[in-house]
């Protein structure tokens, strides 16, 4: 599935470079010049990750990098660091701040769009293009079809997406918050109970071929999907 990414980067030409790239593989592109931007950007809406240039006017994209791992909110935000410089110790220090990966200048596009599905298949599996399967079910998130096997099972397009999300996070416990802001944004503004409604919405889907079963109540914590 498509992720947004945002880009922050200075240089006209490499950021334009970027984003013909990223869009041509699927993903919403969203770009800042400076980390100032780029934090008005995240605190209106998080992203699935965060293409971050180490050299930036004004605050340095390590320190920027520095700001989104002391928030709680960013903390677990996948970060990618591109940059010119190539020396071990850089590296070092842009991966000791909690980057995923660091990507050196020059690159070549094929490269870098086969680092970002690495990070996010690490980080947000929903993220990507693989087909799942488990506990008897196979949902593909590109022909966006989910079947058991024999029958093609029906989801409107926020169960599809909290499905896809609970078979990519198996065995995991999420709380209500939790999946607001994986499956609907962190940005969109619905009380905690609607994910109760499309929960059961899920379930009654599933009943038909006896999967409804799959998706877990855990009373006082949330929900989790477990084929065990």
């Amino acid at each position: 599935m498509p992720a947004t990414i945002l880009v922050v980067e200075d240089e006209p030409a490499i950021q334009a470079l970027i984003e013909v790239n990223l869009r041509r593989a699927g993903h919403e592109v969203i770009l800042a010049a400076d980390a100032e931007s780029a934090r008005r950007q995240v605190q209106a809406a998080l992203p699935d990750m965060v293409l971050l240039d180490w050299m930036l006017p004004g605050m340095s994209g390590i320190d920027f990098a520095r700001q989104l791992r002391g928030d709680s909110r960013t903390r677990q935000l996948p970060i990618i660091m591109l940059t010119a410089r190539a020396e071990e110790r850089d590296k070092i220090e842009g991966l000791e701040i909690g980057a995923d990966d660091y990507v050196t200048k020059p690159f070549s596009p094929r490269e870098l769009t086969a680092r970002i599905k690495a990070v996010l298949r690490r980080h947000a599996p929903q993220s990507t293009e693989d087909a799942v399967e488990l506990g008897g079910l196979r949902l593909d998130p590109v022909t966006h079809r989910i079947t058991d096997g024999r029958d093609e099972i029906s989801l409107g397009p926020t169960e599809f997406r909290l499905l896809h999300f609970l078979m990519t996070h198996p065995e995991r416990v999420h709380s209500r918050s939790q999946l607001l802001d994986q499956v609907w944004g962190d940005h969109v503004f619905v009380e905690e109970r609607t994910v109760d409604v499309h929960i059961r919405r899920l379930r009654a889907a599933l009943e038909a071929t006896h999967h409804d079963g799959l998706i877990q109540t855990v009373r006082g914590s949330g929900y989790r999907f477990s084929a065990a």
